[in-house]
């Protein structure tokens, strides 16, 4: 971690937790989100100040990034817990995550086009509330397959 700045001046690698917000466009609430979910971590300077090293905000627009494409903060946890601490992402660590994140990207992707290609016919045939459907579902055969819109978790 960068030290902590001189009572003379400000040490330009240490950033407060309203300053992180403002360069990243997150919420302090949600920097304290990320900060108890392990993404990101910060500590007290002498005055019990939280401080981030300036390095926190290329993390944080990871998380952003990978939050805007649907990754779950599980997996963006996992992901950021293979960084190293104390260094922005890299351009290769960049693309080591999106590496990761491509196969769940492209089922997702496929999962999308299936829905929109099927939307104006049904709901995913799960009907929930009609025993079946003459058109997708017949004799409600989706039902063995399990709860909720069956169709549009096949992988055919």
């Amino acid at each position: 971690m960068p030290a902590e700045p001189s009572s003379r001046g400000h040490n330009r690698d240490v950033l407060s937790v309203g300053q992180v917000a403002r360069r990243s466009g997150v919420a302090v609430s949600a920097l304290h989100f990320y900060e108890t979910k392990g993404l990101i971590s910060s500590w007290r300077n002498s005055g019990g100040q939280r401080r981030f090293p300036r390095s926190v905000l290329r993390r944080v627009a990871v998380i952003k990034a990978a939050q805007r494409i649907g990754i779950p903060l599980s997996e963006i946890a996992d992901a950021l817990a293979a960084l190293p601490d104390g260094r922005s992402p890299t351009a290769a660590d960049w693309q080591r995550l999106s590496d990761q994140w491509r196969a769940n990207l492209d089922e997702r992707i496929d999962k999308l086009v299936k829905l929109r290609d099927h939307l104006d016919g049904c709901i995913g045939c799960g009907c929930l509330s009609l025993e079946s459907c003459p058109l997708r579902n017949p004799e409600d055969i989706a039902a063995n397959a399990g709860p909720g819109a069956r169709l549009f978790d096949q992988t055919d």
